[in-house]
């Protein structure tokens, strides 16, 4: 009696420390425990800690709260410019309603993840691939609310959306480089062109300063050879004028024939210009012996008449008839 007694009592105890382990729950820090008495939903959430169940009435399930980061596939899609790329993501969200999240969505985190994607997509097809390259910060806040819009309902929050990396093709690559090349160029060239600018005004300034002491270009010579012979190179290089450069040019260059002819003065010149000479060394006659000197001016003569022509034919004799008188 007593043995059957000590037997019941083990096999009660037993069962109560089997019931007490089937019911007794942890409850971690960053979970929460939703509990589901026959199928329906508690109000009640469990927190952090220990918690009791009905085993085989109720159903405890765990929702972590933590950050969860997921990475979104790489998507292939043309961009509004109609270039093809090929874009990853990263999204991260966390549950902020356990209860919503366990109830309304089979499984958040793929739902999630099949969100992520077509928005991507979406982004994709909508932007130009200027924006994808520079302007990311302005897509990613709309991926964030193309896919915090449906989130909201199943009880998670999306905290950031990032688009890691857009994968060009080579031909883009190529043409994109060649662009950045002539741009570099092109920046190159108007840093020198504006170098050169400002070291004309310079120098404009400095021949202008130079121009009113003329001993001041004598000196800058001289200290220029200073500083090339500093060196102890065998050849020393001076600054030389182009304008005395031309001067021997034309100098050393051969005097033509037509020169030479136009340089020279012609005879009949010669003889006026020593007719003029000696005019102008001889004195100068009077006014009364100037008029006696002139030749005295002969009347002109009248030309004589030309002889009429003789006549061809035969000579005919003709006979004028008196005058009657009255």
């Amino acid at each position: 009696m007593v043995q059957e007694l000590v037997v019941a009592l083990v096999a009660a105890a037993s069962v109560g420390v089997v019931y007490v382990a089937a019911a007794a729950k942890i409850v971690k820090q960053y979970e929460r425990g939703v509990v589901l008495r026959l199928g329906r939903l508690r109000n009640d959430v469990r927190g952090p800690g220990f918690t009791m169940v009905l085993p085989g009435v109720e159903r405890l399930r765990k929702v972590n709260m933590q950050i969860v980061t997921m990475p979104v596939p790489a998507q292939d899609g043309i961009t509004r410019d109609n270039v093809t790329v090929r874009v990853d993501a990263v999204i991260y969200f966390k549950v902020v309603d356990a209860a919503s999240a366990v109830v309304e969505v089979e499984d958040y985190r793929f739902a999630v993840c099949q969100m992520a994607q077509t928005s991507l997509r979406s982004i994709i097809g909508k932007s130009d691939l200027d924006d994808l390259l520079s302007n990311r910060e302005k897509l990613n806040q709309g991926l964030e609310l193309m896919i915090d819009s449906p989130a909201v309902g199943w009880g998670v929050q999306i905290d950031r959306v990032e688009i890691k990396d857009v994968s060009l093709p080579e031909t883009m690559k190529r043409s994109m480089a060649r662009q950045a090349e002539a741009d570099r160029e092109r920046r190159a060239r108007v840093i020198n062109a504006d170098a050169e600018l400002q070291a004309s005004k310079k120098l404009a300034e400095a021949a202008k300063e130079m121009s009113s002491q003329p001993a001041a270009l004598q000196l800058r010579l001289l200290q220029t050879v200073v500083a090339v012979a500093a060196e102890k190179n065998s050849t020393l290089v001076l600054p030389f004028p182009v304008e005395l450069l031309r001067f021997l040019e034309r100098a050393q260059q051969p005097v033509s024939t037509e020169q030479q002819a136009q340089l020279q003065p012609q005879p009949q010149q010669q003889q006026l210009q020593q007719q003029q000479l000696q005019q102008e060394q001889s004195p100068q006659p009077q006014p009364e012996q100037q008029k006696s000197q002139q030749p005295q001016q002969q009347p002109p003569v009248a030309p004589a008449p030309a002889p009429a022509p003789a006549p061809s034919g035969p000579a005919r004799v003709t006979r004028s008839k008196p005058l009657a008188r009255h």
